[in-house]
């Protein structure tokens, strides 16, 4: 007998060998270690606002500690604030991350299915994914008349890559021996692209979405620094300049809540619509 065999999860054996109750214990424990983590992550906040409202140096900038943001984030939320500001954010997104997959996938799959156009490329694309989303944005407000299609230009060039790259290597994946059958059954071009193609790969772009999410995420915040006059980004530069710090502070919260909502719909998404499904 190896030592594998009689190394157990405790939440298995405390249930014996009811799935049930071992798939509710295995629940209540990633509950619990859920609410520890967030438990910690405000007990570290609050010991950071303690620290800055105590030092005579930054005692301006009280407002950061939970108490403060807290009490001025429910004001946002029963006023609309946070909805108003949150809305164009989503949008500019939304816009971005479409054309980002309307771009990524079919690229994606060309560079993956042929050798040739994947050496070609290899150098350009690997170059273009390096360069900060951000450097292009004296480039994106010359060639956009709008402030808002400017932002969405940066958040889609940030998106790609992600998207791209997942979606090639997920088709190099694919076993070759799927288009010599399917080829041999008179499969039509469309044929190998929507019933081979498509469902072999449908975990990696939805991967690549999700990753590609994230960083458009991120990008979105110093990008709304421009023109706007809406938007979460909008919100914190306001609220730097002037001097809210409890609104700055309540309005990072708003985008730490959203974006691990959408990473989370998304981490939903793959286990659901994926063929690859984990027991």
């Amino acid at each position: 007998m190896s030592s594998t065999d009689i190394i157990a999860d405790p939440a298995d054996m405390a249930a014996g060998s009811d799935p049930d109750r071992t798939g509710q214990l295995k629940a209540a424990r990633s509950l619990g270690f859920a609410i520890l983590g967030m438990a910690l992550l405000l007990a570290a906040w609050w010991v950071g606002g303690y620290a800055v409202q105590n030092n005579p140096a930054t005692t301006a900038f009280a407002d950061f500690a939970p108490e403060p943001a807290l009490t001025r984030l429910g004001e946002m939320l029963s006023s609309g604030e946070a909805m108003q500001m949150t809305v164009p954010s989503l949008q500019r997104v939304l816009q971005g991350m479409v054309i980002a997959i309307a771009i990524g996938v079919p690229v994606g799959i060309l560079v993956g299915r042929f050798q040739v156009l994947r050496e070609v490329t290899n150098i350009p694309f690997q170059f273009l994914r390096m360069i900060s989303p951000l450097s292009w944005m004296p480039i994106a407000v010359m060639a956009f008349a709008t402030w808002d299609g400017a932002i969405v230009f940066l958040i889609a060039v940030a998106a790609v890559w992600p998207i791209l790259f997942s979606t090639a290597a997920g088709l190099r994946r694919v076993d070759p021996s799927w288009f010599k059958v399917a080829r041999n059954l008179g499969a039509r071009p469309w044929h190998m692209l929507f019933v081979i193609i498509l469902p072999a790969i449908s975990q990696d772009i939805l991967t690549g979405i999700r990753l590609a999410l994230g960083v458009a995420w991120i990008v979105l915040v110093p990008a709304e620094y421009l023109g706007v006059t809406s938007g979460l980004g909008y919100s914190i530069n306001d609220a730097r300049d002037t001097l809210e710090y409890d609104r700055l502070a309540a309005t990072v919260v708003i985008i730490g809540v959203i974006g691990f909502l959408l990473d989370f719909a998304c981490q939903q998404a793959i286990s659901k619509l994926s063929w690859h499904r984990e027991d």
